[in-house]
């Protein structure tokens, strides 16, 4: 398995999952804190909300898994929702910030 490219499929995969209340997508809101990929093709990925009491997280959350469960090489996914640190729009792209006219 080659994980260089294997990781550049799952950013691409995450870039394809959106908040449905914002259209931009998760990787590019900064929601994706860690993208942890084994040798033996486990994949966890730690990731925020932009507020905890989302009510669309359980939807975001399993949109995640789906996605990545689709990547070639990707055996297992473990997605954990942390809000540590909290999400704030400095985690954005310049993308995302100029899609939401934050410049």
């Amino acid at each position: 398995m080659d994980i260089l490219q294997t990781e550049e499929k799952i950013v691409r995969m995450l870039k394809t999952v959106y908040d449905p209340e914002i259209p931009v997508n998760v990787y590019d809101l900064g929601l994706i804190y860690r993208i942890d990929l084994q040798e033996n093709g486990d994949l966890i990925v730690d990731m925020t909300l932009t507020a905890p009491n989302c009510p669309l997280a359980d939807y975001i959350v399993e949109d995640v898994k789906m996605k990545l469960e689709a990547v070639e090489s990707v055996k297992n996914v473990t997605v954990n929702l942390v809000f540590e640190p909290a999400w704030n729009k400095d985690l954005m792209s310049e993308e995302a910030k100029l899609e939401l006219g934050f410049l």
